[in-house]
């Protein structure tokens, strides 16, 4: 083959990776805003650092060449690699257990040439598995495949536990739970699962950590200790709250530039952003969010066959609960978790695996009923 003929052959896959029918275009265009803003905010939150707005867009860029492969690669290759994954999900996991780091916890594993936390992967992986296994089953589920369901979710939820990990393994369930409500789960199943969660939770309160349990203590009453475990919840509601309607402008809010707030570029990212830019700014964030969610529902309603709508409505509903937490945690209507404000707060592998879960939504999509 001439270098002419390879020139051609690269420029066909390149056309046809970009084709009307393989990418949903106002989905990307979603993302590449809410990728674009987070550069901006990270810019202001970490001090105007451009080192960090620079792996920042590094790992963006990963992100959206991941993406571009995934939607390139058919849903039924993703269903006959997904058990796979699912096995790759579990090892990494056992892997942490052994070789570990993080900011007193086991949580990412660090490769040298790379840095990650696994548990992200699992809320991808976990959807997916749930999704293969319902696939060719009789729907709603029978008892003996919910139970197999819950299994499946409860052996990467146990390893993220003991990390100790509770806000991403609560995530994490919770995405393998929207699988099994998709799936057509009845009515009193639902009722008798949350009956049934609602009476372990004092049984988990004795299993909990201290620092754990510090936090529901300062949810509850974060003004007990406002110099101390009441701090982040304090210092997130007043930048909040001082932003007003239209905030007090890019890179001159207060709490975040005299450093009042901690971990202002990563988790309380939206305390920043509300502070700056104000309630203006923070209702089109959401609509922007809105779009997404509402995008990804209707690419899953209108897919082929059962393991694309569930997995793509599970992934919808999954980065919907990263917006909701995300967001009640720094207005202080949850406890403070480790849950980053989806593609918009400073990091890698929450970023990079959101973008590959979109890829695969564009997959499903590319494949959509005529």
């Amino acid at each position: 083959m001439t270098l002419e003929s390879r020139l051609r052959w690269w420029l066909q896959r390149a056309l046809q990776t970009f084709a009307p029918t393989a990418v949903d275009l106002p989905l990307l265009l979603a993302l590449l805003a809410l990728s674009g803003l987070s550069l901006a905010v990270v810019w202001s939150a970490g001090g105007q650092d451009p080192d960090m707005v620079w792996k920042q867009a590094a790992r963006f860029g990963l992100g959206f060449v991941l993406l571009a492969v995934c939607m390139r690669i058919p849903p039924g290759t993703w269903r006959r690699w997904t058990p796979w994954f699912y096995a790759l999900c579990l090892l990494l996991l056992l892997a942490v257990l052994l070789l570990g780091e993080g900011k007193g916890a086991q949580r990412w594993l660090n490769l040298g040439f790379l840095r990650f936390q696994p548990s992200e992967l699992c809320k991808l992986g976990l959807p997916m598995m749930l999704a293969w296994h319902f696939h060719e089953r009789v729907l709603p589920p029978s008892p003996s495949a919910l139970f197999t369901a819950l299994v499946l979710i409860a052996l990467p939820a146990a390893l993220i536990v003991v990390q100790p990990d509770l806000g991403t393994a609560v995530l994490v369930v919770g995405s393998g739970l929207f699988v099994i409500f998709l799936a057509g789960l009845s009515w009193w199943w639902i009722a008798g699962i949350g009956a049934l969660a609602g009476a372990s939770l004092p049984v988990l309160w004795q299993f909990m950590h201290d620092y754990q349990k510090q936090r529901v203590y300062q949810f509850l009453a974060p003004d007990s200790d406002p110099l101390g475990s009441g701090w982040q919840t304090i210092q997130s509601k007043i930048a909040v709250g001082s932003g007003g309607w239209s905030g007090k402008g890019w890179t001159h809010g207060t709490q975040s530039q005299l450093e009042f707030l901690p971990e202002r570029h990563t988790d309380f990212v939206l305390a920043v952003y509300s502070e700056e830019f104000g309630w203006i700014g923070v209702a089109l964030l959401m609509l922007v969010y809105a779009f997404v969610v509402g995008r990804a529902l209707w690419i899953a309603a209108n897919a082929r066959d059962g393991y694309s709508r569930l997995l793509g409505g599970a992934i919808a509903m999954t980065f919907f609960v990263y917006v909701f937490v995300n967001s009640a945690m720094i207005t202080g209507l949850m406890p403070v978790k480790g849950v980053p404000l989806p593609l918009i707060s400073y990091g890698g592998t929450s970023a990079v695996s959101l973008l590959v879960a979109f890829g695969i939504l564009m997959s499903i999509h590319a494949h959509r009923r005529a």
